[in-house]
């Protein structure tokens, strides 16, 4: 949330960034970022604030962030479309390097610049320098897919298929399901 703020901050031109002001971005308050910038060390100015270049960089190593993290998307279809051109994964350092679908009509095709491969060319993944990777995939695809993907070297999984996917203990998943977060909303409103 803080990676965020601040990169959106830096696209402003803006230089330093004061907890008072970040605190009013994000509806927090700035007694507690103050806190935990401090679980970073003392880089901030009093009166000025902090640094935005240096707060990015801290934090961005405190999160495993500092170079660039490869990942494959299995799943060509409209999500995996939209998620392969997504700008936004950049901010993060994530770069989607393999896109891998089932269907002969996508194989060979591209999106952006990475060619779509067969799922068949999905083992190794981690030889490949990728532990990550993003499932689109429809829900009867979605375990056995990711079966694959542990095989393969994957150890941290975006799930955005319909279902939960069981995998084992030493790979992280985390899914999303846009239509059930959605369905949540109706209770609020």
């Amino acid at each position: 949330m803080y990676l965020r703020a601040i990169s959106f901050l830096r696209r402003q031109g803006q230089d330093y960034v004061s907890s008072r002001d970040l605190a009013d971005q994000l509806h927090l308050k700035s007694p507690q970022i103050r806190k935990d910038f401090s679980y970073f060390g003392a880089f901030g100015v009093k009166g000025i604030g902090y640094r935005v270049d240096t707060l990015i960089g801290r934090i961005r190593e405190i999160l495993k962030l500092s170079g660039t993290q490869k990942a494959a998307l299995i799943g060509a279809g409209r999500l995996g479309k939209a998620l392969a051109l997504y700008p936004g994964f950049g901010l993060y350092g994530f770069e989607i390097v393999e896109i891998f679908d089932v269907s002969p009509k996508k194989i060979g095709k591209k999106i952006g610049n990475t060619k779509i491969q067969s799922i068949k060319h999905l083992g190794n993944l981690e030889k490949r320098g990728i532990r990550l990777a993003i499932l689109a995939v429809p829900a009867e695809a979605a375990q056995e897919t990711a079966e694959r993907l542990v095989e393969g070297g994957v150890r941290g999984i975006l799930n955005m298929a319909p279902c939960y996917i069981t995998v084992p203990k030493r790979v992280r998943v985390q899914t999303i399901d846009i239509a059930m977060e959605l369905g949540i909303l109706p209770y609020y409103v």
